[in-house]
Formats: C-alpha cells, structure tokens, sequence
C-alpha cells in the first residue's frame, strides 16, 4: 500500500484493531493506551479525543505531544521491513507503533516493549 493511503487511514479504524490484535493475546485495551502514550506523549484523554475528532494517521502523529526520544531504541521487522531503515518519518512512527503492539502480542514485558 502505498505511503498516502496509509497517511489517509483514520485512527479511529485503526485503534480498534491495534486492541483486538492486543485482546487476542490476552493483552489489554490498557497495556495498548499505555504503549500509545509511551511513544506519542498523548494521554489517554488525547487518544479519546482524537478518536472523537475522527483524525487521520498523519493528523494523529503529527499532533502528538511529544514523540518519545527512546522510539529510536524500537528495532526489528514489521511488514518485512527494517524500521529503523525506514526513511520517511511519518511511516516510521506508525510503524514504531506497530512493532509495539506486535511486542505486546506476543507476550513481552511491557517494560522491555517501553524500552525501560
């Protein structure tokens, strides 16, 4: 899919399907805010509004608070590509956010998927 369509997404589809990816590793809707919060600086009225405001992937990171300056530690393969090669910066940090949750569902510790 290329970049644009993936910019165009709106978070408000993607966000549920981020906690049943979560959900059906027995993961929690909270542990997913709390990865979102980690690597955004949202909290997690900042999600509810921007699902409320029905914004786009790119409106979701570009109003985010405050990347967090450790996402650069976020290494590793989603969609068969390196992400930290990823050149564009807005498709890294939806990527980012992928590796995250693709971490939670498969069991890992949320303080090695918070980079602590």
């Amino acid at each position: 899919m290329e970049n644009s369509k993936v910019f165009a997404m709106k978070f408000s589809k993607i966000y549920p399907l981020l906690v049943q990816k979560a959900e059906r590793k027995n993961r929690t809707k909270e542990e997913v805010d709390e990865i979102i919060c980690w690597l955004t600086g949202y909290d997690e009225e900042g999600i509810l509004r921007q699902l409320e405001k029905d914004v786009d992937y790119e409106t979701f990171f570009a109003q985010a608070p405050a990347m967090n300056p450790n996402c650069r530690l976020i290494k590793g393969v989603v969609c068969k590509v390196r992400v930290e090669d990823i050149e564009d910066p807005l498709m890294q940090k939806i990527r980012y956010l992928d590796k995250l949750v693709d971490e939670l569902a498969r069991g890992k510790d949320m303080g090695k998927i918070l980079r602590k």
